[in-house]
């Protein structure tokens, strides 16, 4: 294991399970010393082997937690380098007519005010400190086109998609990179019922099938792309949203071949 994030203050929200908890074990494994930030934590991070992990009960939404969180990193690390706005909800897959304006600002909150929140406080702590950072948002490809996600899920990633692309360009001379990762069908608490449902009748194997690995991805494989963004190997990424799906966005829908390499339209 290499310690590339060796010393390294790093912020994870959404860190108790699924990608964000893959997250935190990696950066820890590869030296970090990471706050791992989580509402509702149900499964502590694993002890670290070379960093260390401090896990904390927040709310990722919300502007005074969210600052709190920040000042914990310096506080207790020196300064934040990197950041990961990963904290989400999915909001199911109610309709147009079904879902309330409510239901809207609740999702908006978390998925889309977080990661603004964790952006707008990390990037003055780092600024305060004279340092450059880099900051990863957990988008989605339900934000890159419609068909993926819940109608107001998919919006929201949306707007973490154009959030960072437009936070990239404001941060402009301070050092700091600001990207996105695009994850598509993973592993991971907000997709278990379909995971369930599938292996409950014997069709794991249809789980992924519109992507051409035709299969779900795990969480340490966002983790490990979350991770690239924020090293120096990305040191010329900024502003971009990084799709991560097996292949499933590079192409339209359309009727699976019969047989491999026959086209069928």
């Amino acid at each position: 294991m290499s310690a590339r994030f060796r010393g390294k203050s790093v912020l994870v929200t959404g860190a108790a399970s699924g990608i964000g908890k893959a997250t935190v074990d990696l950066f820890a494994d590869e030296g970090a010393n990471v706050i791992a930030v989580d509402l509702t934590p149900t499964a502590k991070p694993e002890p670290a082997r070379v960093g260390s992990i401090m896990t904390v009960d927040g709310n990722a939404g919300d502007e005074r937690e969210v600052a709190a969180m920040v000042a914990t990193a310096v506080e207790r690390h020196g300064g934040l380098d990197i950041i990961c706005a990963n904290a989400g909800i999915s909001g199911g897959m109610a309709g147009l007519f079904e879902q309330s304006a409510e239901d809207w600002l609740s999702l908006l909150q978390v998925n889309l005010i977080g990661p603004f929140l964790a952006i707008k406080h990390g990037a003055k702590a780092m600024m305060d400190a004279g340092r450059p950072g880099a900051i990863v948002c957990t988008a989605s490809v339900a934000g890159l086109r419609a068909g993926a996600g819940g109608l107001a899920y998919s919006a929201s990633k949306a707007g973490v998609i154009n959030l960072v692309q437009g936070a990239a360009q404001q941060l402009t001379g301070s050092g700091i990179r600001v990207n996105a990762v695009c994850p598509g069908l993973v592993d991971t608490g907000m997709t278990q019922d379909l995971y369930t449902a599938a292996r409950s009748k014997g069709r794991e194997d249809l789980i992924g099938q519109l992507n051409p690995l035709k299969r779900g991805g795990e969480p340490a494989e966002i983790a490990r792309t979350i991770a690239f963004l924020a090293s120096d190997e990305a040191a010329y990424i900024n502003g971009q949203a990084l799709v991560v799906d097996g292949g499933l966005s590079t192409s339209l829908p359309f009727a699976k071949p019969r047989k491999l390499g026959q086209a069928s339209f």
